[in-house]
């Protein structure tokens, strides 16, 4: 076996390192004097550019990739920021519009009580609603200590709405009109038409049409957008408090009495501030 020799190798890598060298002088020197390449120096330039692209490519790949991640992260974080923006608008726009639906509540109940001036009232915020009684009640922040007392007349926007059904020092419960508690939602009523009024019984709601129901027991002519008021026969309740227009009229299953379909002036679904009536301005207790 032949010993391996290292300084024979170097000795050979030196030899070809010197004619490469040379090799690239004489070429240089040549294309110095003539401009056209021979096939040496072509085959030494097309070496050295291969060369060169195999050492450089995974340079240019890295620096390549690197900015490709980095073009994203940036387009990653601009997303973000854009969305956190749009997100931030939206919010923005619903506080908007919550608060122009307060201002339009606030604006009707200040119309409300300013067609009120013959009684004397106490305006109230609504500070909950339960779920499982949503139909039924709703709890308002003033009470006995604010002059409110059980039975008073509730009104919200532009029309009657229920009655105060049980008080505390700070707070009431009121019943609404959409209650099935006939000891609750019973209002005498008066139709004024043309040709005089019409006397009755507030007794019903209807959920699928929403719609109040007075029951009416005389003959008296009654019309689509005849007004419905409080008559105050009872002593219960004040007399002229507006409830809302007739819509249709069509007799009760007995046939004996008519039913007249109300529709309210105020809606029973989205109340934030009522008017609760005490009295009469000027009543004596």
């Amino acid at each position: 076996m032949r010993k391996f020799n290292p300084n024979k190798n170097i000795i050979i890598i030196l030899i070809v390192v010197i004619i490469v060298v040379a090799t690239v002088s004489i070429t240089a020197a040549n294309r110095a004097k003539d401009s056209d390449t021979n096939v040496v120096q072509s085959a030494v330039n097309d070496t050295i550019s291969v060369v060169d692209k195999v050492i450089t490519a995974p340079g240019r790949w890295l620096s390549s990739g690197v900015q490709s991640v980095s073009n994203l992260i940036n387009t990653y974080d601009e997303n973000q920021k854009l969305k956190s923006e749009v997100d931030q608008y939206d919010e923005v726009k619903q506080q908007t519009k919550n608060q122009a639906q307060e201002i339009e509540r606030l604006k009707d109940e200040l119309e409300l009580n300013q067609t009120l001036t013959s009684y004397e009232k106490v305006t109230a915020n609504v500070i909950t609603r339960s779920p499982d009684t949503w139909q039924d009640m709703l709890i308002v922040d003033k009470g006995s200590a604010d002059g409110v007392e059980g039975n008073m007349a509730v009104m919200s926007q532009k029309g009657l709405i229920g009655r105060v059904m049980e008080v505390n020092a700070h707070s009431s419960k009121i019943q609404l009109l959409t209650s099935d508690n006939k000891s609750s939602n019973h209002f005498p009523v008066k139709i004024s038409s043309d040709k005089g009024n019409s006397f009755g019984l507030l007794n019903k709601y209807d959920t699928k049409e929403q719609r109040l129901i007075a029951e009416i027991n005389d003959k008296q002519e009654i019309k689509e957008g005849d007004i419905v008021q409080t008559s105050g026969l009872g002593g219960n309740s004040p007399a002229d408090l507006a409830i809302g227009t007739v819509e249709k009229v069509k007799s009760d299953s007995f046939g004996l009495n008519r039913e007249v379909y109300i529709k309210p002036y105020a809606q029973m679904y989205d109340i934030s501030v009522v008017t609760i009536i005490q009295r009469m301005a000027g009543a004596t207790e």
